[in-house]
């Protein structure tokens, strides 16, 4: 299932936004990402344009946050308060 991740590069200013066929493993050594974009859309500076997917290694990740699928979304309770 393809799962829409913000990946966080150490030493870059901007945030990656793309997405992934798996969730890594502990013993992977690197992350495959496709259509990797800024968080509105637009290209990454540092990444040629025509790119579609990247291999990062993990030794220049910072973290990894892993979005709900639209799917996930409408299963989802959310808690609210009335006012």
């Amino acid at each position: 299932m393809r799962r829409t991740v913000i990946v966080h590069l150490i030493g870059a200013e901007d945030l990656m936004v793309a997405e992934i066929d798996d969730l890594p493993k502990p013993t992977d050594m690197t992350m495959t990402v496709t259509n990797p974009r800024k968080r509105d859309g637009k290209p990454l500076p540092y990444v040629t344009a025509g790119a579609t997917s990247l291999i990062l290694p993990w030794h220049r990740i910072s973290f990894v946050e892993v979005m709900m699928s639209e799917a996930e979304r409408r299963e989802a309770v959310e808690f609210f308060r009335e006012t």
